[in-house]
């Protein structure tokens, strides 16, 4: 089982950690929300859980919950830009569909 981080996306996370002052990196995971059923869920990580898997990519790492891991084995974790829009973006192979807004998916 494995997570990645792309390149642009390892800039961003360093330079959102560095901005705040503090953090080992973030945790990504996924919740029962929105009209397909489970949407991503990322917060900063200054103290990880002891249950968390570790993903270190460079200088910081990805941080997952058991639970979660079974829906995000395989997921790139990449920063996009399009034109005035940025974010980041879940290139995860597991997902069979998603919603028309985007929000959330099913696997």
């Amino acid at each position: 089982m494995a997570l990645t981080l792309s390149e642009s996306a390892t800039q961003q996370v360093r330079k959102s950690i560095a901005k705040r002052g503090k953090g080992l990196g973030i945790r990504i995971g996924v919740k029962t929300s929105g009209c397909s059923g489970l949407s991503y869920v990322m917060e900063f990580v200054d103290v990880p859980n002891p249950e968390d898997m570790v993903f270190p990519h460079d200088d910081v790492s990805l941080f997952v919950d058991p639970k979660s891991l079974i829906y995000l084995d395989g997921t790139e974790l990449d920063f996009t830009r399009e034109g005035l829009n940025e974010g980041f973006r879940f290139n995860n192979p597991n997902v069979k569909d998603a919603c028309g807004c985007g929000e959330s998916f099913t696997t």
